[in-house]
């Protein structure tokens, strides 16, 4: 139990020293992490959503088995895309 204590608190660490040191301040940078959490949030219902209509549609066939790592593979795409860091304005 020590050992996974351990392992958060030096997880948490390590993520704000990196944040700390990417240009903009730890408030930009959490700021930016908030947005690609409601980012993959969204994503994820959209993921869960469409996995069921595509079970129920779709029970059996090739449908069935590419749809969901296919759609997954998408959504990915469409989150490196819409997470980038905003551009700066000046």
């Amino acid at each position: 139990m020590r050992a996974v204590f351990f392992g958060v608190i030096l997880a948490l660490a390590l993520s704000l020293s990196i944040l700390s040191l990417r240009p903009g301040g730890i408030r930009r940078q959490l700021r930016l992490v908030a947005r690609r959490l409601r980012i993959v949030i969204v994503l994820l219902g959209l993921y869960a959503f469409g996995s069921l209509i595509i079970r129920l549609v779709f029970p059996a066939g090739p449908v069935a088995d590419w749809g969901p790592p296919v759609m997954a593979t998408v959504l990915a795409v469409v989150f490196v895309i819409v997470g980038q860091d905003p551009r700066e304005s000046g």
